[in-house]
């Protein structure tokens, strides 16, 4: 799991330093996987390549807005300061993983980022695309919004399809989609709200947060269940 590197107080200590809220790493253990953090390393193509290589599965965490130069736009002035150091360790690690065919969750700022790395743009304040702060109420709180579930999408196959109801905490959103992606699920208004490969590889992105919602585990274990796959075949090629 990728995390946050921000300035961030522990007693009498105020310093930058790498860290993931703890339901992250609860979902990820209670679907029974192992959970590892990455912090932004430099060298980012070079380090990526190491790291993945003693990993079965990648998940792509909430956090800052990505820098709107990486989709060839102009920086809204809503847009969060640029975490460069992020973006460059987040997209090295998703190339990596696809390279690899390694299974990935992208959630929140992880599917902006997959998509800004699949060739797409992003809505960088959306109540101004669409009119309503009803995905990011402010003070830490997550607002509940419902979004509905493509039939037969891979999603679906986790937590059924038809309605939903997740929990929100952004304000940028996909503008026009990625190379390669299928929508699954999105709200009333048309947001996109969820993505995965066309292809057979083991990409979900949701642009809520499962690990708010105990039920929403389910995402967690799909792709536990899918590293799983991928370590066995991992050890098989390594037989052969």
């Amino acid at each position: 799991m990728t995390t946050y590197l921000e300035q961030a107080k522990q007693g009498v200590w105020d310093v930058r330093a790498a860290f993931l809220p703890q339901q992250y790493f609860d979902a990820v253990t209670a679907s029974g996987g192992i959970a590892v953090l990455l912090p932004p390393q430099p060298g980012a193509e070079a380090a990526a390549g190491v790291v993945l290589e003693g990993l079965d599965g990648l998940i792509l965490t909430g956090g800052l807005d990505v820098d709107p130069a990486l989709y060839g736009a102009e920086r809204h002035p809503l847009t969060d300061p640029a975490r460069p150091d992020r973006d460059a360790w987040e997209l090295a690690l998703f190339r990596g993983a696809e390279a690899r065919r390694m299974p990935v969750l992208a959630i929140c700022r992880g599917l902006q980022l997959v998509n800004v790395a699949r060739g797409g743009t992003l809505h960088q304040h959306l109540p101004e695309a669409l009119g309503t702060e009803r995905f990011r109420v402010g003070g830490g709180v997550f607002a509940v919004n419902e979004v509905e579930v493509e039939r037969g999408s891979r999603l679906a196959g986790l937590v059924g399809d038809g309605a939903l109801d997740v929990h929100s905490y952004h304000h940028q959103g996909v503008d026009r989609l990625g190379e390669g992606l299928v929508v699954t699920a999105r709200t009333d208004d048309g947001l996109v709200q969820a993505f995965e490969s066309d292809g057979d590889g083991y990409l979900v992105g949701v642009q809520w947060h499962p690990e708010e919602n105990r039920e929403d585990r389910r995402l967690f274990a799909g792709l536990v269940a899918e590293a799983s796959v991928y370590a066995a075949s991992r050890h098989e090629g390594a037989l052969a």
